[in-house]
């Protein structure tokens, strides 16, 4: 392996706290891939062998699990992720013209990196976001209601070196590898910071506390 002493000794550490949440060792290997992926920004192949000797695995067995999750990048990876989902309720609503729009604006396509490592540009599959179509995401925060305007000045923002603010979540979206450290277990403290849900997303649950609905007899609560 390539890591330094140093960051070996604090992976392992911050290896063996993940390995003592699962009865079954193995079963932590999704969130030491993240963990890998917050030192390299990608899961690189020492990170491959860093998880499989952690977890008595193979590398081919790792490898299997990181090339089947997209959240997993298999080559360097830009400091934000620039996902816009073009599935079939975003994409009439404007995904498609946005996606255009921003695809020009930075220079790559699906799954490339711009020249400076500051965006990698993907398209998404549907994000359980409907209510908010078209919807964009930077490191997994959604940014809601998009249009090609708004959406060219995310990416100009983020290309300048300014904090971009998600529609739903915390008050600015971490870099990449601070994302996946917390995708590996070790929360940063703003998970509860600013809206969960959106009105429109309640509007379902408001109606049928207006109406008196209720669920059938013996549903979980």
């Amino acid at each position: 392996m390539t890591y330094d002493e140093s960051t070996l000794t604090q992976l392992a550490a911050d290896a063996a706290e993940i390995r003592g949440r699962y009865p079954v060792e193995r079963s932590a290997l999704l969130p030491m891939l993240h963990l890998v992926q917050s030192v390299d920004g990608y899961v690189s192949p020492d990170g491959i062998q860093f998880c499989a000797d952690q977890l008595s695995l193979t590398a081919a067995e790792v490898s299997a699990v990181a090339t089947f999750y997209t959240q997993y990048k298999r080559r360097p990876s830009g400091e934000y992720q620039v996902g816009v989902c073009t599935n079939t309720l975003c994409a009439v609503m404007g995904g498609d013209e946005i996606w255009k729009r921003v695809s020009e604006r930075v220079g790559v396509g699906h799954d490339e990196t711009t020249a400076d490592g500051k965006i990698s540009l993907e398209r998404l599959e549907c994000n359980a976001a409907c209510d908010f179509a078209p919807v964009m995401m930077v490191n997994w925060e959604f940014f809601d209601n998009m249009t090609p305007e708004t959406a060219l000045q995310l990416v100009d923002d983020i290309l300048d070196g300014k904090p971009v603010t998600p529609t739903r979540g915390p008050d600015h979206v971490p870099p990449f590898k601070e994302v996946s450290r917390v995708l590996a277990g070790f929360e940063d403290g703003r998970a509860d910071q600013g809206v969960g849900a959106g009105e429109p997303t309640l509007a379902g649950l408001k109606a049928a506390k207006d109406h008196g609905w209720t669920g059938p007899k013996g549903a979980s609560k």
